[in-house]
């Protein structure tokens, strides 16, 4: 998309533009739907956490003031409204809204990739990293966010993301070295 593409994206949906959401959406919609995955482990739960995602963006387009690439703000709000739904303290559904009908989900190569490690050591293992590595491992491998990106979506200093994601690799290596230990 051309610079200020995304930027005009947003200003288009604060001011009242359903279109313009939907193509929003079909841009950044398996990117954003990976790292929820990712985070909710339940693709159910993802597909809501997205659809709560873009009924925040509907509302809060306006609120966008240019300081963060639309990218990475998308991800701060994928991410805050994860949080929110995954403890318990999601919003009800709103009557009225009228939102565009949401694409397929199909399964890219990227979410197929995950899905098959659903069940493996490697996932056990990231399922058992403290909520802020898997956070960063999500952001970087899932979402393929630059560091730079996940830094400000987590809104914490690059030298802290390099450190988080040095210790998420080497605990989930440790744990799977743990595993062919023989005993």
């Amino acid at each position: 998309m051309e610079p200020g593409g995304d930027e005009a994206l947003l200003r288009s949906i604060a001011a009242g533009d359903a279109g313009a959401l939907g193509r929003l959406y079909a841009q950044y919609s398996h990117m954003l739907f990976g790292y929820l995955h990712r985070l909710a482990g339940d693709r159910m739960v993802a597909e809501e956490i997205l659809q709560d995602t873009m009924l925040a963006v509907w509302r809060s387009a306006g609120a966008f003031q240019g300081r963060a690439k639309v990218s990475t703000w998308l991800f701060g709000v994928a991410r805050r409204q994860a949080h929110n739904r995954l403890r318990g303290r999601s919003a009800p559904e709103p009557a009225g809204v009228g939102l565009p009908e949401r694409a397929d989900l199909s399964a890219g190569p990227e979410e197929l990739a995950i899905l098959a490690a659903g069940g493996t050591p490697v996932a056990a293992a990231i399922d058992r990293l403290p909520e802020h590595h898997r956070d960063v491992i999500a952001l970087v491998f899932v979402a393929g966010l630059p560091l730079a990106d996940v830094a400000e979506v987590l809104g914490i200093p690059v030298g802290t993301v390099k450190s988080r994601l040095y210790h998420a690799r080497a605990a989930v290596a440790a744990a799977l070295t743990a595993q062919e230990v023989p005993k």
